[in-house]
């Protein structure tokens, strides 16, 4: 099942950009997590650098390594084997998060005894969603087109985004949609199911955009709106939240160059919220600035780029259908969690891979990506 000499054939070129991913993400995540006063003190040392929140990261990416060497030399096919006991295993961690204590008024973790650490069920689903839906669409092969088919692809996915929207966690369960939308596509379901799917998504981009660009007025549609929608669930489209202000105030100040590392005022006085988790986009721009975000979002496009290529390659259809589930998934996290912060999108806690602070973000992505190079190291075997 596991063979070492698969790692000789994955995509080198991918290493070197994770690399500086993870070191930008130590930048931001110790500069949002320590004390700003410490910097430039002679008895500072290192503990400016490694404070408690980029130790956890630290160890998250080495986790995330072992993760990745060990997907990456394993036969994805097998993944088709265990499909339906991933998915069982996926509704069982949901189910059971609303028995377990809330952290934070919301049940989206299970604390892990002895450790210290906490596990997000909703990370791993959407992988597992990602797994389930190329077993289940190339076992149907050409019958992928009736409507049946689609029906059933939908309430596949239906039952995880239902769970975790109850948690609730808007933003993960949304990322479901594009990834089961492009899986159709490509799987050949029939054209109308693609084109009202197509329909749906669009339209829910263009009201919400509508509320954030000013067009249409958040409080005079208030009345209207919450006799369908409830008053928290409306109010995740308010632009004017301090969140949502506090972002664009923070990329605003960084400028064309930033102020430099630990050096923010807004961030580093801990006026942005969740400096080190949703909002570390905004972070990372006040202090490196929009020629910082520009090589930030230069480094993405080219991880992104290689794990479309590796859909390109894929020499069997549950090979193409997962890389190109896969890096779907990545490329969604990527788009909402930089327009959340730019004011065009609702903040609703999608974390920007491999930058976020977070062990189970870290772990599920670089799992992801040893998918990912397990099927372009065996692009040739078949």
């Amino acid at each position: 099942m596991w063979q070492y000499r698969y790692l000789r054939w994955i995509d080198w070129r991918t290493i070197p950009i994770l690399a500086v991913l993870m070191a930008i993400s130590l930048l931001v995540v110790s500069a949002t997590t320590g004390d700003v006063q410490e910097l430039g003190q002679p008895d500072a040392g290192w503990s400016v650098f490694f404070t408690p929140y980029a130790l956890g990261q630290l160890k998250g990416y080495a986790l995330g390594w072992l993760a990745y060497l060990f997907f990456a030399g394993m036969d994805y096919r097998v993944l088709k084997k265990i499909a339906i006991p991933l998915y069982l295993f996926m509704v069982l961690m949901l189910v059971g998060l609303f028995f377990t204590a809330p952290i934070q008024n919301v049940h989206r973790w299970y604390r892990i005894p002895g450790l210290g650490m906490s596990f997000q069920p909703s990370e791993y689903a959407k992988l597992i969603v990602v797994i389930v839906l190329s077993w289940f669409l190339e076992r149907q092969g050409r019958l992928a087109a009736r409507s049946r088919v689609a029906l059933q692809t939908i309430l596949l996915v239906f039952v995880p985004f239902i769970l975790i929207l109850k948690q609730p966690d808007l933003g993960t369960s949304l990322v479901l949609y594009p990834i089961t939308l492009v899986l159709l596509y490509l799987a050949g379901a029939h054209r109308k199911w693609i084109f009202w799917m197509k329909i749906f998504g669009v339209a829910g981009v263009a009201i919400v955009s509508m509320f954030f660009l000013g067009i249409a007025p958040h409080e005079k549609l208030r009345p209207y709106a919450t006799l369908v929608l409830k008053e928290y669930q409306y109010e995740r489209l308010n632009p004017n939240t301090y969140h949502q202000q506090a972002a664009q105030t923070a990329l605003g100040l960084g400028g064309w160059t930033g102020s430099g590392w630990h050096k923010s005022e807004f961030t580093g006085r801990q006026w942005l919220p969740a400096a080190h988790t949703d909002s570390v986009f905004a972070a990372f721009g006040e202090e490196f600035g929009v020629l910082g975000v520009f090589l930030l979002l230069l480094f993405f496009f080219g991880l992104l780029y290689f794990c479309f290529q590796v859909t390109a390659v894929a020499k069997d259809p549950f090979g193409r259908l997962l890389s190109a589930g896969i890096a779907v998934y990545l490329a969604v996290h990527v788009i909402v969690n930089a327009g959340m912060m730019c004011g065009f999108l609702p903040i609703t806690g999608v974390p920007l891979i491999l930058i976020t602070c977070g062990g189970s973000s870290i772990l599920c992505t670089m799992m992801a990506l040893g998918i990912l190079q397990s099927i372009y190291s065996r692009r040739f075997m078949f």
